[in-house]
């Protein structure tokens, strides 16, 4: 049977694909009220049922990048919109550490994750799962 999460991931090209891997472990360890499936071709994130986030990459730099589907309503320097309406993303830079604390902070912001007031970015860390990375 096919995997199309597995195939999302395995067919990207490194740096891109661990980057990939690491951003799916901290926004799935974020909060146990999320969950993930294919939409669209590719990863998307749900909060209790509700569309959070995707992820996806440049298709000219071939950077990673985390959609926020609610973006319009997100407030945050690191999020562009880049001419969409509804949506924001933060790209991703697969050469340099990873911004957990940032996308932590994104992730946290009123009415994204509800259940998730004592998190920071040490603890999304601390609560790591190595098969993620």
């Amino acid at each position: 049977m096919k995997n199309p999460l597995g195939d999302f991931y395995l067919s990207r090209p490194e740096p891109a694909k661990g980057t990939l891997l690491a951003l799916r472990g901290i926004i799935l360890d974020f909060d146990p009220n999320i969950s993930e499936m294919v939409k669209y071709g590719m990863p998307c994130f749900l909060y209790s049922g509700k569309i959070l986030c995707y992820l996806w990459t440049d298709r000219i730099s071939g950077w990673p990048y985390i959609l926020m589907a609610d973006g319009k309503s997100l407030t945050h320097p690191s999020l562009k919109s880049g001419g969409r309406a509804k949506m924001k993303i933060m790209t991703i830079d697969p050469d340099a550490d990873l911004p957990v604390d940032k996308i932590a902070d994104i992730l946290a912001r009123p009415g994204i994750c509800i259940n998730t007031a004592s998190k920071t970015p040490e603890r999304v860390m601390q609560n790591r799962n190595p098969q993620y990375l």
